[in-house]
């Protein structure tokens, strides 16, 4: 009769005795878990943009002309000249697609130069706080490398020189942020914004289900959190 409760017993206790929380993770566990997941989201997130197709098929990360520029284009369709618009979003989607592979190497290094201080830090904070991290470490450096690539890419197609000379006089009017007045810059900020959107997705999933994590270390550490 007593068999079914002392199995239980034992069972909790050796549930127990695995629990674990944060506290009781050396630091070099969280702080490689940590670097597993993210660089886990950060190769997703590259390998899905790089395909044809991975920003323009993707309403959230699709880059299509900014503010006032997009409202205008939509006028453009209306009066039979969407071609050009399609083949200016077009390119620009395709420019970042392009650029992207270019990121993967540079944020598997962001993710290397972590600090315990900067895991700990992230392990505590919000769903994206390792994205976060990531994007204040990497973007600048990844800008860099984007930027070239996009430029040759948006070079190619007349358009392009069209939208600038467009959105510059428009800039000077307060009808586009000055930042967006440049095709490249424009391209590439919103290329980034969807690179890290993507991250951002990859690690929320892990945190609410760390058995996504590729790693057994991560799920450890995503496990306790």
């Amino acid at each position: 009769m007593l068999r079914f409760p002392v199995l239980l017993a034992g069972a909790l206790l050796s549930f127990n005795a695995f629990a674990l929380s944060l506290s009781d993770l050396s630091q070099s566990d969280a702080t490689g878990g940590l670097k597993d997941a993210l660089t886990q989201g950060a190769q997703v997130a590259v390998k899905q943009l790089s395909q044809p197709g991975g920003f323009s098929n993707d309403p959230a990360v699709r880059i299509e002309l900014p503010g006032k520029l997009g409202k205008a284009a939509k006028t453009m369709k209306q009066f039979g000249m969407g071609a050009q618009v399609d083949q200016l979003e077009a390119s620009m989607n395709k420019a970042a697609e392009t650029a992207m592979p270019q990121a993967q190497a540079l944020l598997v290094d962001a993710v290397k130069k972590m600090s315990v201080t900067d895991a700990k830090g992230i392990l505590q904070g919000g769903e994206h706080s390792a994205t976060d991290y990531l994007n204040r470490s990497s973007r600048e450096q990844l800008r860099a490398k984007f930027l070239p690539i996009i430029k040759q890419a948006t070079d190619q197609v007349g358009v392009a020189k069209q939208y600038n000379a467009f959105a510059s006089q428009a800039a000077a009017f307060g009808v586009v942020d000055a930042k967006n007045a440049n095709i490249e810059n424009y391209v590439t900020e919103e290329a980034l914004d969807g690179l890290f959107k993507l991250i951002a997705e990859q690690e929320k999933t892990i945190r609410q289900n760390p058995t996504a994590a590729a790693t057994g270390l991560a799920k450890k550490v995503f496990g306790v959190l």
